[in-house]
This record gives structure tokens, sequence and C-alpha cells, in this order.
């Protein structure tokens, strides 16, 4: 195994674990979770502003720009902080990493089947539905091994 072999094993591993705890996870979408933690700790607005040092609308609208999505990264970290927590951002994705892959590698295989199919056709040479399954299950195959760079650009 290539060293970039075990490097890209290691960010799979590591993807993986987080859509394993995270995956779950999502923003309350009715306060979202500056609002909702705040709350929690029984924290009005009017307190964590002091312990910003901004006033209580400044901690309000922030409340309000985190449900729109326009809050920073930078500003929820100052506020979990001034809640005495810990911010953690992660982008998850839907499912297994490797699951994502294999579906990608599936969809380029048959566009690159689906082209020599054609090809074939017109050259009175088609495949039968079985052998154009196996061909593509092959090459979805061959790219999973691989680390093609065009993997995710699009035909």
């Amino acid at each position: 195994m290539s060293f970039d072999s075990i490097v890209l094993k290691q960010y799979r591993e590591k993807v993986n674990q987080a859509v394993k705890h995270l995956g779950g996870f999502s923003r309350p979408l009715s306060e979202g979770w500056l609002k909702t933690v705040r709350t929690a700790l029984g924290m009005t607005g009017l307190q964590l502003a002091k312990r910003l040092g901004v006033s209580k609308s400044q901690v309000s609208k922030t409340e309000n720009s985190e449900l729109s999505g326009s809050v920073t990264l930078k500003t929820m970290q100052n506020m979990a902080e001034a809640m005495n927590c810990r911010f953690v951002y992660a982008v998850i994705p839907e499912q297994d990493i490797d699951q994502v892959l294999k579906e990608r590698a599936i969809k380029k295989a048959k566009a690159r089947v689906k082209t020599a199919s054609t090809h074939m056709a017109l050259e009175a040479q088609s495949l039968d539905q079985q052998t154009l399954d196996s061909e593509i299950e092959r090459i979805a195959a061959d790219i999973m091994r691989g680390k093609p760079s065009d993997l995710w650009s699009e035909e």
C-alpha cells in the first residue's frame, strides 16, 4: 500500500467517524444552537451580551443571523466561549464516505459504458444487459481502487 493510499484511508476513516457520531445532528430549526444553548443554560440575552461586551440587540441579531446562515464562524466561536461552551463545526456526508465514492464510481462507469455501448450498437455489436451491468461493476471497481482525478468531473 502506497503512502498516498494510507493517507487517503486515514482521511476516509476520519470522515466516516464523523458520519457515525454526528450524522444524526442537525441545527435546532426554530431557534438555532446559540439561542438553544443559551436558554438551556438559563442565561438571558442581556447576561450573554454583558459577557461578550456587546448590546443585547447584538446578541439577538447574531442569534437571528445563525438562523439565516449569515453568522460567521468566528462569531459562533466567540458566543460559544462566552457561554463556557466549545464551538464545533463539521461537514458530514449523508452516508458512509465509501458508499458516496462507490455511487459516484458507478455513475462514472455507467457513463463510460453508455458511450462505448452506443458506438457498439452503431456497429451492430450491442451487448446484453447482463454483460453491460457486469462491465459497469468492473469499471466502478477499477475506479474505486485508483484515485482518478476525474471522479468528480462532470462529463
